[in-house]
């Protein structure tokens, strides 16, 4: 029996949509460009790179992926849009990125192919975009070695997160394209840890991050109000 994709058609055709302006850092992918330099950071001070074989889960088009690559790690980057990892395949090419391939493949199926795999697996802003968010948790945690590092990444919901990233970001400052996000499929950090814990993780440190219109800076911090970060590990 074939397992149904977790996947959100309309989620993927919006992406794919937008695939060509991922590395535009002017464009609606902007916010992603400037978080990615603090993502990075976080990810190395816990589990630095170089040498590690990653995987990178809703990858998009390969803006953390290239990054990890060019820190020193073995990256895969994967994900179901195609458009976008096309682009992502094409940037690699043109910007020589060492070490590094994309595939368009599930993180289920993956974790079917390659269990216990990697040292690192990152899952940054995708939970919120799938219809089983538990599915994922569980195949990133199928897909890391014994004592390797999971990151997630995500948008808590609360009245809050609502008002910020969804009114503030996509309707009053157009940072992103209106619809990028539906506010039912947030994730609450108690749950993203409920996720974790039943998929064998531990999660050991968590960060919010916050953003200043004025000066367009954002910044990691312990307000996991709006957008926030678990790093998460498997026992060895």
């Amino acid at each position: 029996m074939t397992t149904p994709l977790n996947a959100d058609p309309a989620e993927l055709a919006k992406f794919s949509e937008l695939a060509h302006r991922w590395w535009d850092p002017e464009s609606e992918f902007r916010p992603l460009h400037q978080i990615n330099p603090l993502r990075l950071d976080w990810i190395q001070s816990l589990s630095p790179l170089t040498g590690q074989k990653v995987i990178d889960i809703g990858c998009g088009g390969g803006i953390l992926a290239d990054a990890m690559a060019r820190a020193g790690a073995n990256v895969t980057g994967i994900d179901l849009a195609g458009k976008a990892l096309k682009v992502a395949q094409l940037h690699a090419l043109e910007a020589e990125t060492p070490n590094i391939s994309y595939r368009e493949i599930s993180a289920e199926a993956m974790a079917q192919e390659a269990p216990s795999s990697f040292d690192t697996v990152t899952c940054m802003e995708m939970l919120e975009h799938v219809p089983d968010p538990s599915s994922v948790v569980r195949a990133c945690a199928q897909l890391v070695k014994p004592g390797g590092w999971v990151f997630f990444s995500t948008l808590n919901r609360n009245l809050k997160s609502f008002m910020l990233a969804i009114v503030g970001a996509e309707y009053v400052l157009n940072m992103l394209p209106k619809g990028t996000h539906e506010y039912a499929k947030f994730i609450r950090p108690s749950e993203l840890a409920s996720h974790c814990r039943q998929a064998g993780l531990d999660v050991l440190h968590s960060r919010g991050m916050s953003y200043n219109p004025i000066t367009r800076r954002y910044w990691l911090n312990e307000d996991t109000s709006v957008n926030y970060l678990f790093a998460t590990r498997r026992p060895a």
